[in-house]
Order: structure tokens, then C-alpha cells, then sequence
């Protein structure tokens, strides 16, 4: 850890990768109804399907991708608006792989903002999470 963290800032980033471990002992993406796994930095914010059965990512976005950020160009950086756009995004990778059900991961962030809002994109653009 750069020496830079502060002591609150370890233990924001500990509690967050706990709740992450928790959800994931009782989660598992299969093929039929592989996972939704959402990320968020600083920066970015990125999401992908996984089947964690077969070890694949089957489709993924992030606001680092080109489609996505040129449909984002002139907005702010790591808002809810970008993060439809991402959801948008991996839902209609997924749909062109033939995936229809997801289970949704929140990786340990709050189903909140920029997490709430990739969750519901990919429910517009038509996933059953």
C-alpha cells in the first residue's frame, strides 16, 4: 500500500473486499446464469460477465472501452451517466452471446449510485438480473 493511505482509508478498503468475500462463498456464475460483476475506481468504472464454472469472461465493458467513451465524450468523469452507458454496454455484449439471466455482484460496493445504476442499464437493455 503506498505509504500515502491513510489508516481510514485501509480499513474502507478492507471492510469493502470482506463483503466482497461474503457475497462471493454464496455466489457462483454458472453457464445458464453467469455473474455480473461490477468495479469501481477512482477513475473508471468497469463490469463483466463471467462464468466462474468454466473460469471465462464472456463479456465485459468498462469506461475505459472506445465505443463507450465515445458515446460519452463532454461528460464528467466516473458519474452515474457513464456508468448507464457501461451497463448498456454489457448488456447487449451478453445478449449477442446468447445470455439472457445474470446474478448481479456488486463486488462489496454499496447498491448505490454508479453500482445501481450499471444494474439498471442492463436491466433496460433487457437482463434478468
Amino acid at each position: 500500500m503506498p505509504e500515502s493511505m491513510t489508516k481510514k482509508n485501509k480499513q474502507k478498503r478492507w471492510r469493502r473486499k470482506r463483503a466482497h468475500f461474503r457475497v462471493r462463498n454464496r455466489m457462483r456464475g454458472t453457464e445458464e446464469r453467469p455473474r455480473l460483476a461490477v468495479f469501481k475506481s477512482a477513475r473508471h468504472i468497469y463490469a463483466q460477465v463471467i462464468d466462474d464454472n468454466a473460469g471465462r469472461t464472456l463479456a465485459q465493458a468498462s469506461t475505459l472501452d472506445p465505443e463507450v467513451a465515445k458515446k460519452m465524450e463532454g461528460d464528467g468523469r466516473g458519474n452515474v451517466a457513464r456508468a448507464k452507458l457501461v451497463g448498456e454496454a454489457v448488456a447487449e455484449r451478453a445478449k449477442a452471446e446468447g445470455i439472457e439471466r445474470v446474478v448481479f455482484d456488486r463486488g462489496g460496493f454499496i447498491y448505490h449510485g454508479k453500482v445501481k445504476a450499471v444494474a439498471d442499464a442492463a436491466r433496460e437493455a433487457g437482463l434478468k438480473l
